[in-house]
Parts: structure tokens; sequence; C-alpha cells
């Protein structure tokens, strides 16, 4: 990855929220944590807007991310937070990048996907999915932004999903993000990866709805494998779906012939373990 464990120099991360906003409080009790990390976290301004359901309008959000990405004095850009918006700003983000911006580390999750899978496809090779600040709301939040935290600023193989290592590539996302990429020109090609999926707040026979679009997809039978991590808070369901989510998992690799690998270490908790995109190749 792009920034090297136990360098002696602090590193300079800026926050943009592509999606939704955060509160000033997560951006103080963030930067408090930091310091022990010998991390500068910039929170860009942007992160506090308010546009209805956004972090101010389409404009303002990538405008924010283009500045972080493309300025030289950043080693890395962090997602405040998901929510929803980042699908919204690829085509307006993309353009702009310029050669600077391949060379720092990108780390989030949830909707955060929809750019990570967009920069990736385009070549971008410091990209992870892991913890983002508004997760110091969570409980024991804490222990996800200090995860977050020690990758970015040491490149803490402890840091990474158990499964994690120097063979096959990996690459992960929220299910309903992920396939709502394909169809898209932003999906990525993931031959030979194993993807790691992982879900929140979504009813069963929507995750199986999911499955069954993402495994019907031609490209994903080049995958090296599923991997699945935890689904929380599933709604009820009147009548019970009567699977539960690795069931559901399980039946459609099976039926498409996509070996399914186990669980994954991630999720929309304080226990979510951080991914890179591609091959890990230590720090």
């Amino acid at each position: 990855m792009a920034l090297q464990a136990n360098r002696k120099t602090a590193i300079r991360v800026g926050v943009v929220a592509p999606g939704s906003r955060i509160e000033p409080a997560v951006a103080e009790q963030v930067t408090r944590l930091a310091a022990s990390f010998g991390a500068e976290i910039c929170f860009l301004p942007q992160c506090f807007l308010s546009s209805g359901h956004f972090a101010g309008d389409d404009a303002a959000r990538a405008r924010a991310f283009v500045e972080v990405a493309n300025d030289p004095s950043f080693d890395a850009l962090w997602f405040a937070r998901g929510g929803y918006g980042c699908g919204r700003l690829i085509d307006r983000v993309l353009p702009a990048l310029t050669a600077v911006a391949r060379h720092k580390t990108y780390l989030g999750y949830s909707d955060a996907g929809f750019l990570l899978a967009a920069l990736y496809g385009q070549g971008f090779s410091h990209l992870a999915h892991g913890p983002m600040p508004s997760d110091i709301n969570r409980a024991d939040g804490e222990r996800a932004i200090e995860r977050a935290l020690a990758f970015l600023a040491e490149g803490r193989a402890a840091c990474l999903e158990a499964s994690v290592g120097p063979g096959r590539p990996t690459a992960a996302f929220n299910i309903t993000v992920f396939c709502h990429l394909i169809g898209t020109p932003w999906l990525p090609d993931l031959s030979g990866h194993v993807l790691m999926l992982e879900e929140v707040s979504e009813y069963m026979y929507a995750i199986d709805r999911c499955l069954f679009h993402i495994t019907a997809h031609p490209a994903m039978r080049d995958l090296a494998g599923i991997r699945l991590g935890r689904c929380s808070a599933i709604p009820a369901n009147q009548p019970d779906f009567g699977q539960t989510e690795e069931e559901v998992v399980r039946s459609w690799c099976e039926r498409s012939g996509i070996p399914y690998l186990g669980r994954a270490d991630i999720g929309h908790d304080s226990d979510n373990k951080v991914v890179p995109f591609g091959r890990w190749r230590g720090p």
C-alpha cells in the first residue's frame, strides 16, 4: 500500500463526505484519537454541509473529493461516512483526477463502494474497504477508528481481515451497493478475486434478490470465490423468509458454480476489518 509502516513523519489524512453529512462532534473525537497514531486529520468543511439527504449538493461534494485527491500534501483520503451519494459523483470526479490522486490511500465502506469500485476500475491500486470516522458513534466505536488509523498510518497487517494475504486479490462491498454496480461501466474486473460481501438493514428477501442478480452475471463466474461478512439489523419478515443469510449465499453460489469460501470479518459494526482491493503485498 502507499503508506509505510513505522514511518517517522506524520501522515496527513483528508476527510470528505461524498454521501451524507457528519456532526462536528465526530470530527472532534476522531481528531483526538488520531494524535496517538502520528496522523494529522483534516476534516473538510464540506463534511458538515447539509443539502437534503446529502453533505452539500453534488457539485460541492465532488469538489471536496477532488480537492483532497489531487492535493499532494495529503497521504490519504478517508470517507467520512456512508449513507448515500457516492454514485452520483463518479462522472464528475473521475475526469478531474490527476496523477497525484493515484498515489494516496482511499479508505471507506458501505456507500463508498461506488467510488472505490470506479477508482479500482481506473487502475487505482491503494484502495481499501474499512472503518470510517462516523463509526466512532457505534458501540466500541473507538476500536474501529483505531484500526483504521493504524492501517492508514502504519499499514498494520493486524488490521486486515484474516483471510487477506499475498495470494489471491480481494475486494469487499456492501451487497446492495455491489448489486447496483452490475450493469454499469463502473463495475471493475474482479476476475480471480475473492469477493467479500456484507449488508445492513435489508430484508432477507432483498438479500436473496441481490445474490440472484450478482451470481447470475457472467463476469462473476470468474471470481475465485465469495466470502460472506455480517448481515446485521435484518428486519423481521412476515412470514419468515426461512433461510439465513449464509444459507442464501451458499445456495446461489452452488447454483452458479462460484466457490463459497466461508465467512469474512467485515460488516457495519466496530469489528469491521480492513480489506485491501487487489493483491496485498504488505506496507
